[in-house]
């Protein structure tokens, strides 16, 4: 499909944490579509083997399933050596695996607030540091955190989510400038709603009907929507594009009111 264009992905390996369903299984389809070899990685090994198989059966790329939990600092360094190990090397980074506990700032608990940064900031800080050392030998490379909108703006319950989230936009702006001499490109992505697990999950109906009026195009977006900007940043095409922030939103970040 992406044959002899910017946006193949042929010789090259990704790996893409919560990689086995929503935002991050639609990430390692395209990505597998353009040629590329793919671990993902998620906690449940169930799922992780049906999604590779899913994904190897549609594209007929090789889908390497890992399990790990990223939550968990020496999992989180397993994981990058098992990535390599299992691909030979890994030239895309996706830091993908999070997760939000709503509580405001007076409820959330010490525990609640030290995990969500240990998943959301710290694996992607850990991966990087353990991956971007054979992507500056190669001198190519490409990485993406898994921002959101909710680093822009917020609601009174998502405090240590909005952190996280911003934490991850200001760490890609030291990290692209870093990286960038050795043909680097670092970039967050920030999506908006879309209908996967956690916000179906931690969401009310009526909740879920205020993100979608707040959208441009008055709906949720799907995972699949977002695969494509993730392939820009992830190849070629997308080889003057670091250090930015790319929003992926249908337009909810436009509304003032």
């Amino acid at each position: 499909m992406y044959e002899n264009t910017p946006f193949d992905l042929r010789g090259r390996a990704a790996l893409i944490t919560g990689g086995t369903r929503g935002l991050g299984k639609a990430m390692a389809r395209i990505f597998a579509q353009a040629g590329a070899a793919v671990a993902i990685c998620g906690r449940n090994e169930s799922q992780a083997n049906s999604s590779a198989a899913e994904i190897t059966s549609e594209t007929g790329a090789h889908v390497e399933p890992i399990v790990a939990d990223v939550g968990k600092r020496k999992e989180t360094e397993r994981l990058a050596r098992e990535a390599v190990a299992r691909l030979g090397k890994i030239d895309i980074l996706v830091c993908n695996a999070g997760w939000n506990i709503p509580k405001p700032a007076d409820a959330i608990r010490d525990e609640d607030w030290d995990a969500l940064f240990e998943l959301n900031v710290t694996s992607a800080m850990v991966l990087t540091r353990a991956l971007a050392q054979g992507m500056k030998e190669r001198r190519w490379g490409r990485i993406i955190y898994t921002s959101s909108i909710m680093a822009f703006a917020s609601t009174p319950d998502r405090v240590a989510y909005s952190a996280t989230k911003s934490a991850l936009n200001g760490m890609l702006k030291a990290n692209a400038l870093y990286f960038g001499p050795y043909g680097i490109t670092v970039n967050c992505l920030a999506p908006g709603p879309f209908a996967t697990d956690m916000p179906m999950s931690l969401l009310s109906k009526e909740q879920q009907e205020t993100f979608a009026k707040r959208t441009a195009i008055c709906r949720w977006g799907m995972p699949s929507e977002l695969a494509p900007a993730a392939l820009l940043l992830a190849s070629d095409a997308g080889s003057y594009i670091t250090g930015t922030v790319l929003v992926v939103d249908g337009g909810a970040t436009a509304r003032l009111l």
